[in-house]
């Protein structure tokens, strides 16, 4: 297998952002290949990547699907198509520009030098490195994560963090078919999961960035999901032993 990558962008509604992240990616590195998962965006996201594809014969690709399924339902969707692909490694992130891409580098090579089956870029690894959130929302997220740490006992400082790095052996190791959750709840799960079986988790400082175009998609319900899923996922983890 080569050490080729593929990033994974789920949309819904980022015609404003999605030709910007494509470019920057592009601009990296030619071995990272993208797949964009958009969930029938009606605002012309999933048009404005085909564009793209033409331009960019296989480093673009797209996963139009049919309406809007959710955060969680479209990485899951990625994992399935980068695995039957054959990518070693495997990334996932924000359309909205809060992900810097050229942190990608930096969790590729925990990767690929440092023998991590885990990256995950991280805003609270070295205290908060947030930009333009209300005090509110960093209260949120920060107790949320420190939440998580003492439910689970995992020590990953950022457990909902949405910008990771897997290796192809890590993702081949979950039944993707039984992740339960969509939203932020979702990639707890997936951390967890991936540290009960003992895969190395290794976190990497970043600075995220509030969107500044188009709409953000947290919801009340996102984060109720988030709090009792945690739960869930930890009992889970005690009775199927």
């Amino acid at each position: 297998m080569e050490d080729n990558s593929l990033i994974i962008i789920p949309t819904y509604n980022e015609s404003e952002n999605i030709e910007l992240i494509i470019n920057k990616i592009l601009q990296l590195d030619d071995s990272n290949d993208i797949l964009v998962v958009d969930d029938n965006s009606p605002d012309g996201t999933s048009e404005i990547v085909s564009g793209l594809k033409d331009k960019f014969v296989n480093r673009i690709f797209l996963l139009k699907r049919d309406k809007k399924l959710g955060l969680g339902s479209a990485y899951i969707e990625g994992f399935k198509w980068a695995l039957k692909e054959e990518y070693a490694y495997i990334f996932e992130m924000d359309a909205d520009l809060s992900h810097n891409p050229t942190e990608i580098k930096y969790l590729k090579e925990l990767l690929t030098e440092k023998n991590y089956d885990v990256s995950i870029g991280s805003r609270y690894l070295e205290g908060i490195s947030v930009v333009n959130w209300p005090l509110s929302r960093i209260f949120l997220s920060y107790f949320a994560n420190l939440y998580v740490r003492i439910i689970t006992g995992m020590k990953i400082k950022d457990a909902t963090s949405g910008f990771v790095g897997y290796t192809n052996k890590a993702l081949l190791s979950l039944n993707l078919d039984n992740i339960k959750f969509n939203g932020y709840a979702f990639q707890i799960e997936m951390k967890f999961k991936l540290w009960k079986k003992n895969f190395k988790l290794k976190e990497h400082q970043i600075v995220f960035v509030n969107r500044t175009l188009g709409k953000s998609k947290m919801n009340k319900n996102i984060i109720l999901e988030a709090i009792t899923g945690v739960i869930k996922l930890k009992l889970d983890s005690l009775f199927k032993k």
